[in-house]
């Protein structure tokens, strides 16, 4: 067991070297496509300043690592919105189910960016033309998930893809694949996330591709006794189209019923601080529902908010 655990170890550290091998030693950013594929969905996760990698056991699991999936005993709805600056939003939906006939875990998502139509201005016309142009991007996503051993489980996501500016669209596939290993000691997990693994995008006869991320996370129970838990997350993660970040957070649970979470990122051009809190209640012996927000800060670009609904039965 421990060699095995020592050749998954040797994997993960080399997995950023094989997958980003190509990439130049200066920053890419502004030449990648789809960037709103990297915009986190989840209050919760956002909270603890996106350093959900390794913890990623409800619905949202899907954007955070498909392997988490396995995590849940019952089917849950996640619905999820988020304010981004610049009049910009993201929505979110997304299930994970079982079923009897079929081994593992799946899921469907979905996931759009939507902002308000924009006047068309011109050299000649700088004031605008009185004509107006849309833009907004979206993405349907398949995942599956299973486990391999007590310990270890796996998932994959396909994303269909959706980007339209004005009069022009483009189409893609995309790829989400992660794997959650369970140490067993103090509730210990890590995890991998390799994402946006895909085709390019063509607007203008010139190639983008996806911006591939590359996450490796640890959380582990810091304290659980009685009604109290707190439990604490860290990752490191490298963007083909960005210099390496780290993303640390913790979240403190009361009796399962509330929450409160605290995050930060690191070495981001613009977020840092983040925070948020939480309520689950029991609908029934089977069932219930929870609420999650979230605030982070982007410096000068002010803040945005974040807000999750979950329905499990």
């Amino acid at each position: 067991m421990m060699r095995k655990v020592t050749t998954g170890v040797v994997f993960l550290a080399l997995v950023p070297s094989l997958v980003f091998g190509a990439t130049r030693p200066f920053e890419k950013v502004g030449t990648y496509s789809a960037q709103f594929l990297k915009i986190g969905v989840s209050a919760r996760a956002a909270g603890m300043g996106g350093a959900f990698t390794a913890v990623a056991n409800d619905a949202t699991s899907i954007y955070w690592n498909p392997a988490g999936m396995v995590e849940l005993t019952r089917t849950q709805v996640t619905l999820n919105s988020t304010v981004w600056p610049a009049d910009i939003d993201l929505y979110f939906a997304a299930a994970v189910f079982t079923t009897p006939y079929l081994p593992g875990t799946f899921g469907i998502s979905a996931r759009a960016l939507t902002m308000d139509p924009q006047e068309e201005t011109t050299i000649y016309m700088p004031q605008g033309t009185k004509r107006f142009f849309d833009a907004g991007d979206m993405s349907f996503g398949l995942s599956y998930a299973m486990f391999f051993t007590d310990r270890f489980s796996a998932g994959i996501t396909t994303h269909f893809i959706h980007m339209g500016l004005a009069d022009k669209s483009v189409e893609t596939m995309a790829f989400d694949f992660g794997l959650l290993y369970r140490i067993g000691i103090q509730g210990m997990k890590l995890g991998m996330m390799i994402q946006s693994l895909g085709g390019e995008v063509d607007f203008d006869d010139r190639a983008s591709k996806l911006p591939t991320l590359f996450r490796v996370g640890l959380s582990v129970d810091a304290y659980r006794r009685g009604a109290h838990a707190l439990l604490a997350s860290g990752e490191f993660s490298h963007p083909s189209d960005n210099k390496e970040r780290m993303n640390v957070g913790m979240e403190y649970e009361f009796n399962q019923f509330f929450y409160v979470r605290s995050g930060y990122n690191i070495n981001y051009d613009s977020q840092g601080v983040a925070w948020g809190t939480g309520f689950r209640i029991d609908t029934s012996q089977t069932s219930d529902i929870g609420f999650d927000y979230a605030w982070q800060d982007l410096g000068y670009l002010g803040a945005t908010h974040r807000i999750t609904l979950n329905f499990s039965y």
